[in-house]
């Protein structure tokens, strides 16, 4: 596996653990339907949440967050749309990203943008 494929899956789970902390309860990880993935989707306050987690290591090519493209977000959204309606669900959604930010000193920077797209 690429390096850029272990940092994203280790953001991932520090992006899940990060949430859990925070009193979210993530119901799924990784989901796919076709060529869309959705990182982490989970419940906060009978709400569900569908989660993009961008890690990266530097700022040389923008924030972490930048890389929340229009494409991206539209890909998104179309899993969404497909898990909402696979599990019926007939409540509030929002679309958040979490942002972690390696520092040099091996710190984190994680920030957790709420309602970021759509």
């Amino acid at each position: 596996m690429a390096a850029h494929n272990d940092t994203g899956s280790w953001g991932e789970e520090k992006a899940a653990t990060y949430l859990t902390e925070k009193g979210y309860e993530i119901v799924e990880k990784n989901y796919r339907h076709k060529h869309m993935e959705v990182d982490l989707i989970a419940k906060h306050k009978n709400m569900l949440i569908f989660i993009e987690v961008k890690t990266r290591s530097g700022t040389g090519f923008g924030m972490p967050e930048e890389f929340v493209n229009y494409t991206k977000s539209r890909l998104i959204l179309k899993a969404a749309i497909h898990y909402i309606f696979d599990k019926d669900w007939h409540r509030d959604v929002r679309f958040d990203i979490v942002s972690i930010l390696i520092l040099p000193n091996g710190d984190l920077n994680i920030r957790h943008i709420e309602d970021a797209f759509c």
